[in-house]
């Protein structure tokens, strides 16, 4: 470098050269602070023991820790679980199909079907489906029975059931949905029922639960004792006719006579074939309830409400001869004293 060297001559035409002398100086590095960064990287550092001691225990926890963030990453499993037709997705430590349905509390036993089974193990990215056939207890125009069903609403149920659903009476609407527990259903179908009261036929559309409702839904009414040829509870039929009964029912109390009785005894101071009647007989009463029932009109047999007895009948008591005759055995006894039963006065 020109500004480190100097140069000394002697002489006129000869010069003597001589070793030049360099100072060094400080002179920046070239490039400015990157280049002083690379150069400090350049440099060996030296790490004292006891440093050294206290960094591998921080390494180590660093480690284990990163490590089990790494497992607990590997366990966790995102699944979907398609429950009756509704899918949602879930994040699970479960190690197979069944212990997942465990933690929802699902019951795998019940007899619901699980794709895949419950003993097959859990990948991330899995679909369980949990679904199948589920009970309807279904009580058909009073016909009660138990179904399986794997559809998912009432309405769609009843028609792959093929039950006529226009016009009846539902006791769930037919968009309720049938859970995995089931439910129970009661159908009344629209039926023709014809009802015919005084002297008319009316004939009507109906899903009435009884007899009874279908004449009221006819616009016949039933007063009193009135009532239907069919049992007014029973369940109404298609194409069933049903008659109106009009009952009018009459009491009425009579004054009866109890006619007495005759009590006989043998006498032998009397001679045979003598009667004396000792104690006159008395007829008796009583007062009878009856009810008078008329059907449409038509008189039926009374019928005995009550009874009571207003007077006693007293027996007649006869004597009756038992002894010997004492004149001519082809004569006839002498009844003078006597009186016939029934109270007539002999001669």
């Amino acid at each position: 470098m020109p500004t480190g060297r100097t140069v000394a001559a002697t002489g006129g035409a000869s010069r003597t050269a001589q070793a030049p002398t360099v100072t060094a100086l400080p002179v920046p590095a070239s490039g400015g602070r990157p280049g002083a960064r690379r150069g400090a990287r350049r440099r060996r550092v030296s790490v004292r023991p006891e440093q050294l001691r206290r960094l591998v225990p921080q390494a180590l926890v660093v480690a284990f820790l990163a490590g089990g963030t790494t497992a607990f990453v590997a366990e966790d499993k995102a699944v979907t679980l398609d429950l009756d037709g509704e899918p949602r997705t879930l994040h699970t430590f479960a190690d197979d199909v069944g212990e997942l349905l465990a933690e929802q509390g699902i019951d795998a036993d019940d007899g619901t079907a699980v794709s895949p089974a419950p003993g097959t193990r859990l990948s991330d990215g899995d679909v369980i489906t949990v679904g199948g056939p589920r009970p309807v207890t279904l009580t058909l125009d009073g016909v009660r029975r138990r179904v399986w069903t794997s559809e998912a609403t009432v309405g769609a149920a009843l028609r792959r059931l093929g039950v006529r659903a226009d016009g009846a009476y539902l006791s769930v609407p037919p968009a309720a949905p049938i859970g995995r527990n089931g439910l129970t259903l009661d159908v009344r179908t629209e039926r023709t029922v014809t009802v015919m009261a005084d002297g008319r036929e009316h004939t009507v559309r109906t899903n009435a639960a009884t007899v009874r409702e279908a004449v009221a839904g006819a616009g016949v009414i039933l007063h009193g004792e009135d009532t239907t040829s069919v049992a007014p509870e029973s369940f109404p039929r298609e194409g069933q006719t049903v008659s109106v009964l009009r009952i009018a029912t009459l009491k009425v109390v009579r004054e009866e006579l109890l006619p007495y009785g005759v009590e006989r005894s043998g006498d032998g101071s009397l001679a045979v074939g003598t009667e004396v009647v000792e104690r006159e007989g008395r007829d008796g009463s009583r007062r009878v309830m009856y009810a008078l029932r008329t059907v449409n009109g038509v008189r039926q047999k009374p019928r005995v409400l009550a009874s009571e007895v207003v007077r006693e009948p007293v027996s007649q008591v006869v004597k009756a001869g038992t002894g010997p005759r004492t004149a001519g055995r082809g004569r006839k006894p002498d009844l003078q004293r006597g009186r016939a039963p029934g109270g007539a006065q002999r001669p």
